[in-house]
């Protein structure tokens, strides 16, 4: 018998979801609000609104240090006819901040005064009426507006209220979530003794703390249920303790979509009504909205982007709402894929991208997809929405792109596309050292990737590694080849060890290129264009072995730590790799070729401030040692400029 799946029933677009969820809940909240300290109200909403106590300054105030005077009677000072003003009748000594004396309105700067004995001084230039004088109320006069309703306080709202005698605030409650999470693969970060004790199909929970800090971000509040497995009544117990508390809103973390095991939807259906079960995006597409007791209850899909994308589209703008503050849109900058980019039509894609700015254009590239890859968002500039009646969007066809960091920012990215290599990270991290406005953004597409996006104008330097097979030389052969018209410079970052990757004390016996041939082999190779595979082509076409003779050759990482991982995981008995990756995973390593690996870098950027940081930290001993401890790498090269096209 098979098993009860869900079914999406009741899936629609991103708009329609949106629609029912406002049209359903932002007229039924009732906002509710408690009287707080001023100094404490930093990021609250005002409940309603405020008037100043007081009016700042509340005195005629000393805008300077020197004489406080009735300008009238300087009138006709000048430096052929000087005044002389006598102190205590004429003039009184005052310093910035002090109470003007009673028939004062002016005030003379010290540095202007030229002082005849204790009781007299000389001016030589009148004063006007209100000079250097801060009037009373010139700031904040009492009783006016200072801020009205749904004004969110910031550190300078603190300093207007107490200037205005404002010294507590009504400000709306926060709203209040409940999060569940759900999953009986699930683990929690706190109970795991080792890491190396978390057994395969263990997950640690990530999703409740990740969500509970956008909502704290939005300016909600929440309390995390402990995580429950997947059991029905459990879970629905949960849901409707929450639901007959104060909470006002529940999110079910995990069981959204349509498997046996999903127990959101039967439990938030049996407790209220359904709104819609599925949203056509990518990722995201398994939310539940449903409704009980008036209040919203979200079944959030276990994926950590998924579950992201869902509450920034959902119950962000629900949260802002209860709270009186705009949705406000992220900033938007026009960009151009560095290659195309599918999508499936009928689906709102979310794609994340890296960005940059070369010469004048933003240019993206775009991350992995996968709905688990939390990272694909840390490492991501921007967000890509490709709509849902398109299949893709097209190489070097602009495209708005949604800013996640700073403009700025971007700007200051260096851009390196092309082979995969660890020593990348620590030039990153390196050069932030140092230089924390510049960042090191690398895409790993292949050294034929990064001649190609040399040749496009897509980057500022690429990586590679093409070893000319007739004569054992790398890269210059193919750069005169492909990129014979670009002025540019060839820089070696570091000389590495290539070879097998095979697991500790290398249990299939693995020493040569010939092994990979044996039927009980397993291979995970790279993608087409990188240098390790034209090495590795290289090496059958020597041995006499075809692709066709190795199990698993159309298996492609673009990596060398993801080869590394196969391996670890049992997906694959052996790839070829650099040393550093097999290190790092405690991996088995069997040389095979000590290999050039350089960086390519355009004449036209080369003299750029940016690169002459990266050049300068290369040649740095801090980096060649990080880089020697990875493992595999030799230095005595690095920084040198190995080769310059005579164009």
């Amino acid at each position: 018998m098979n098993p009860k799946r869900n079914v999406y029933l009741k899936m629609k677009t991103l708009g329609e979801a949106r629609d029912i969820l406002f049209n359903r809940f932002t007229h039924s909240f009732q906002r509710v609000s408690e009287v707080i300290q001023t100094v404490d109200a930093i990021d609250r909403v005002l409940a309603e609104p405020v008037y100043a106590q007081i009016s700042s300054p509340n005195f005629h105030a000393a805008a300077m240090d020197g004489i406080a005077v009735k300008a009238a009677v300087t009138f006709g000072a000048n430096d052929s006819r000087p005044r002389v003003l006598e102190i205590t009748k004429d003039a009184f000594y005052v310093n910035t901040g002090h109470v003007m004396p009673a028939g004062t309105d002016a005030v003379i700067m010290v540095e202007h005064l030229q002082v005849n004995d204790a009781d007299h001084v000389e001016i030589e230039a009148p004063a006007f009426p209100w000079q250097n004088v801060r009037k009373m109320g010139e700031d904040i006069v009492a009783t006016e507006l200072i801020f009205p309703r749904n004004h969110k306080i910031t550190p300078y709202s603190v300093g207007a209220l107490l200037s205005a005698g404002v010294f507590t605030v009504a400000a709306l409650k926060k709203p209040r979530l409940m999060i569940i999470p759900t999953g009986s693969e699930l683990v929690e970060w706190q109970t795991i003794g080792k890491l190396k004790d978390l057994r395969p199909g263990q997950v640690i929970e990530t999703n409740s703390h990740t969500l509970g800090g956008l909502v704290h971000a939005c300016g909600g509040c929440f309390v995390r249920n402990d995580h429950i497995m997947d059991d029905e009544e459990k879970i629905r117990f949960a849901v409707k303790n929450a639901l007959e508390t104060d909470f006002d809103m529940v999110l079910i973390l995990g069981g959204s979509s349509a498997g046996s095991h999903d127990y959101a939807l039967p439990v938030i259906s049996s407790l209220g009504e359904i709104l819609v079960h599925g949203v056509t995006i990518m990722p995201g597409k398994p939310i539940i909205i449903g409704e009980s007791r008036r209040k919203p209850v979200l079944g959030i899909p276990g994926y950590p982007v998924s579950a992201i994308i869902a509450f920034e589209q959902f119950v962000q703008p629900l949260i802002l709402h209860m709270l009186g503050q705009p949705d406000e849109p992220r900033p938007t900058v026009m960009v151009e894929p560095t290659r195309k980019i599918a999508s499936k039509l009928g689906t709102e894609e979310f794609l994340r991208v890296k960005l940059g700015q070369v010469d004048t254009r933003f240019v993206a590239t775009p991350l992995p997809r996968g709905a688990g890859n939390i990272t694909t968002l840390t490492e991501a500039d921007g967000i890509i929405r490709a709509p849902n009646h398109i299949e893709g969007i097209k190489e070097n066809e602009p495209a708005a792109c949604e800013l996640l960091k700073p403009l700025s920012t971007i700007k200051n990215t260096l851009v390196i596309v092309g082979s995969h290599d660890n020593a990348l990270d620590v030039l990153a991290d390196q050069m932030r050292e140092r230089y924390d406005d510049i960042t090191l953004s690398s895409s790993h597409v292949g050294s034929m990737g990064g001649l190609m996006a040399v040749k496009r104008e897509m980057c500022h330097l690429a990586g590679s590694h093409l070893l000319n097979t007739e004569d054992g030389t790398y890269n210059v052969s193919y750069i005169q080849k492909y990129l014979s018209d670009v002025p540019l410079y060839l820089i070696n970052l570091v000389m590495r060890d290539q070879g097998f990757i095979v697991l500790k004390h290398n249990p299939k016996n693995i020493k040569g290129i010939e092994d990979l041939g044996r039927k009980e082999i397993r291979f995970i190779n790279r993608q087409a264009g990188s240098g390790t595979r034209i090495l590795l082509d290289h090496r059958l076409s020597q041995s006499g072995l075809t692709p066709e003779d190795i199990i698993g050759y159309e298996n492609e990482e673009f990596t060398h730590m993801s080869v590394a991982v196969s391996v670890l995981s049992g997906a694959a008995d052996v790839g070829l790799g650099i040393h550093a990756a097999a290190k790092a995973l405690d991996l088995e390593f069997i040389p095979v070729v000590t290999e050039q690996y350089d960086l390519i870098i355009p004449e036209k950027h080369f003299h750029t401030r940016n690169i002459g940081v990266l050049i300068e930290t290369i040649r740095s001993d801090a980096f060649k040692d990080r880089v020697l401890a990875l493992g595999g790498y030799h230095t005595e090269k690095t920084g040198e400029i190995v080769w310059k096209s005579s164009s």
